[in-house]
């Protein structure tokens, strides 16, 4: 599969980057910094640098088209402000769907997050509710759209090593942890799992394998 990836200089874009070019699948990962490109050398993939914040829709489509499947894996990060959970984390998203569809590529995943779906709760400091009121909002343009569409929405994220044990299943499931590299594993297994089309998957560690829990969604 060629396979490009928003935000490819994120770590679980990273990891996933290297899992997938370990199996034979070409990753082209969207960078905005130049500087970022020997990293994605580095796991196998190719770099491309396009600033979803600066570029054009034909710049994006470009670089899309010919895939067999993309990944939107960008955020805006810690230390953004909430101006920029739109920018990034939603119309970034919306960018991407928008070139799939015009260039006839039809598998999507979508990186979200536990809690989206969901107002935040009164109180919450702005940041975080504008994180989760965008993550929300590219969730529902998303489905709105005729892909063969994954969202995702791991837990909270970790650095430890991940031991391919997970619990998997439609929202919502008991909030948790969740390594970086067991969420990159199972967005692998999830782009060629045909049983997770137009669904909607929360993510931490549990006590099924990856192979097992894809496997299992209906």
């Amino acid at each position: 599969m060629r396979i490009v990836v928003a935000g490819g200089h994120g770590k679980i874009a990273l990891l996933l980057a290297r899992q997938l070019t370990r199996r034979g699948d070409r990753v082209h990962a969207l960078i905005r910094d130049p500087g970022q490109a020997a990293d994605i050398a580095a796991t196998g993939g190719v770099p491309v640098i396009y600033d979803m914040e600066r570029d054009t829709p034909a710049d994006l489509a470009a670089a899309v088209a010919g895939s067999d499947a993309v990944v939107f894996a960008a955020g805006a990060g810690p230390g953004s402000g909430a101006a920029r959970k739109y920018t990034v984390d939603l119309n970034g998203s919306v960018q991407l769907a928008e070139a799939a569809e015009a260039t006839g590529v039809r598998r999507f995943v979508q990186i979200s997050t536990m809690g989206a779906g969901s107002p935040p709760a009164p109180g919450t400091d702005e940041v975080w509710a504008a994180y989760i009121d965008a993550k929300t909002r590219a969730e529902a343009d998303l489905r709105s759209r005729e892909l063969a569409w994954t969202i995702l929405r791991p837990g909270i994220l970790t650095d430890a090593e991940g031991n391919g044990l997970v619990t998997l299943g439609a929202p919502p499931i008991p909030r948790g942890e969740v390594p970086r590299a067991d969420v990159a594993a199972t967005l692998a297994s999830i782009l060629v799992a045909d049983n997770t089309f137009r669904r909607t998957l929360e993510l931490v560690s549990g006590s099924e394998s990856i192979e097992t829990a894809v496997a299992a969604i209906r």
